[in-house]
């Protein structure tokens, strides 16, 4: 009947099991014990299976806490775990689901299923499988983004799985420029009421407009040059309206599309010419200093930051090179429209961002990092360094840091003479 049943949700002892349906040959090193007792990979894959088979089967439950509560669960094993072949072989009926939970379901709900439906196209990749997924959910995404009685944070995850889905699967690029509109006429909604009050104001609405924006920023970084000319002259001009926005999130989205924008319009153009560079340095400049009194000290602190490198892009075209490591690789983020594209997945993946890096073939041809790189138990248990050895490395650089740091705070250090 419609009584919630007793949901045991995926759990992070779930997560660590290290097994998986299409690269079971993956694992992070730090997985391994010296001497741990080895596992049956086989029976623990099933158990883990079984698990994921009554979730799917709860997403039909008449309650809806039964519902998103096994929703909630498969979304954690999906951004933990290479599902591919479980993933391919039920995704009619998560497909089915998933629209059922959207079209019916309230705000948590919706929510909920919008974020399953993102990894289901990250577990499948770029293929027919999720060009299917896409033809099916795209309009209902769409409706909801659209929909003035949704919730918020429905709309919010509809918007920012409509991004993520688009640029996975969109080989028609009459649907590209579609769902680019669809997000365009959201967050343009910014720039109107920027002109109606002088100052875009820290609304209830902001946080769907800071969703839309990043999501069509995303689907710009695969637009063929002539598309991503006309959008940089119809948004240049204006973006740097909502820098005068109260809530800080916006004024960081709009300042991270501006810089993108920048590195794009050079690109396309060697001699590229913005005629008020001098007023928006100004304001990208005071942003980068800002001392505000009013605004929390933890929002100055990330604007600045965020602030200084966008004001680098501007003004010197440069990028401050970003390292992510990964198991035994290393990816560089050197440039805009990488860290754009890093950033939103690892916003839907969360801790599982890593593991995929190392073993998603989709996230990896994206990234431009070749083929997964298979490594045996044996090898990863010789990469790891020993408990003693980093315990001994950890206090040595911790004595060398207080030693160091002493010697800056002691009042009769010498601090050199002045010229």
């Amino acid at each position: 009947g419609g009584q919630p049943r007793n949901v045991q949700p995926f759990s992070d002892e779930d997560a660590s099991i290290e097994t998986m349906s299409h690269c079971s040959g993956f694992s992070d090193p730090a997985s391994f014990t010296e001497d741990g007792p080895e596992v049956d990979e086989e029976a623990t894959q099933e158990d883990l299976e079984y698990k994921l088979k009554g979730f799917i089967d709860l997403t039909l439950d008449k309650s809806a806490k039964t519902r998103q509560a096994a929703l909630e669960s498969l979304k954690n094993a999906f951004s933990s775990k290479i599902l591919y072949e479980f993933v391919m072989e039920r995704r009619m009926t998560l497909t089915d689901s998933i629209e059922r939970c959207i079209k019916k379901g309230k705000s948590d709900e919706q929510c909920a299923a919008a974020g399953l439906a993102g990894l289901l196209c990250v577990q499948l990749g770029s293929g027919i499988e999720s060009e299917e997924i896409f033809k099916t959910l795209g309009p209902v995404l769409k409706k909801i983004v659209c929909d003035g009685t949704a919730s918020i944070q429905a709309r919010q995850a509809c918007a920012t799985c409509l991004g993520i889905c688009c640029f996975i699967v969109t080989d028609d690029i009459t649907e590209l420029y579609s769902t680019m509109e669809c997000l365009e006429t959201i967050f343009s909604k910014a720039y109107q009421r920027d002109r109606d009050t002088n100052g875009v104001s820290g609304t209830h609405g902001t946080v769907l407009h800071i969703s839309a924006l990043l999501a069509w920023t995303l689907l710009l970084t695969i637009c063929p040059m002539n598309e991503v000319k006309k959008k940089i002259e119809t948004h240049l001009y204006k973006l740097p309206s909502l820098l005068s926005c109260d809530e800080v999130n916006m004024r960081i989205a709009a300042g991270e599309t501006l810089a993108l924008l920048f590195e794009l319009a050079r690109e396309t153009d060697a001699d590229f010419f913005y005629e008020d560079m001098e007023l928006l340095t100004e304001k990208l400049r005071a942003l980068a200093t800002d001392g505000n009194k009013h605004r929390a000290k933890v929002d100055k602190r990330k604007q600045r930051s965020v602030f200084r490198d966008v004001l680098r892009a501007v003004e010197e075209r440069d990028f401050p090179t970003e390292t992510v490591k990964f198991g035994p690789e290393r990816m560089y983020i050197d440039c805009w429209v990488k860290k754009q594209t890093y950033d939103t997945f690892k916003e839907i993946l969360g801790s599982g961002m890593q593991y995929h890096l190392q073993s998603n073939e989709f996230l990896r041809n994206v990234f431009e990092l070749g083929p997964p790189v298979m490594l045996d138990a044996a090898t990863l248990k010789t990469m790891k360094i020993p408990r003693f050895e980093r315990h001994l490395y950890n206090s040595a650089a911790f004595k060398a840091r207080t030693k160091a740091r002493s010697k800056c705070r002691d009042k009769r250090a010498d601090v050199g003479e002045f010229f």
